[in-house]
């Protein structure tokens, strides 16, 4: 894809119970706002809170920011979840399937990979981490008359 045209961006906080469940009302706004599909729209709220739990419980609280995305063929949401925690110290170990430091299923971040069509992770120890997710619009085909 070519590099993506800012719509609009908002950022929010992650510092409470209550921040997570703002973070998906808005994370469903943005989504319903660009013509994403409700299954669509169900698999970023799925990543997004996933993700803003992860900011919460593992970074200590952080914000994110959701921008609207247009390409010119195609519209999008990146969202961005920024803490300034310890950092993950193993990423490759994070990012697999069934590995937890919560006690959860282990599918935080890469279930959330999954949900979406692009994903980074920049951390460091003691610096901190940025999740970065995006989705695009995808569009459905039409289904051709007698087919």
């Amino acid at each position: 894809m070519q590099p993506s045209g800012r719509i609009s961006t908002t950022s929010l906080p992650i510092g409470s119970d209550a921040d997570l469940a703002w973070v998906r009302q808005q994370v469903r706004q943005c989504a319903a706002g660009l013509g994403f599909g409700l299954v669509q729209q169900t698999k970023l709220v799925t990543a997004a809170s996933e993700l803003a739990r992860n900011t919460l419980v593992h970074g200590g609280g952080g914000r994110v920011e959701i921008t609207s995305l247009d390409n010119g063929r195609s519209r999008g949401l990146r969202m961005c979840f920024i803490d300034e925690g310890p950092g993950i110290r193993d990423l490759e170990l994070a990012m697999t399937d069934g590995y937890t430091t919560g006690g959860g299923l282990g599918l935080g971040l890469s279930g959330a990979k999954r949900l979406v069509h692009e994903f980074s992770v920049d951390t460091e120890p003691g610096r901190g981490t940025t999740v970065t997710a995006v989705a695009w619009v995808v569009q459905v085909p039409a289904s051709r008359p007698g087919v």
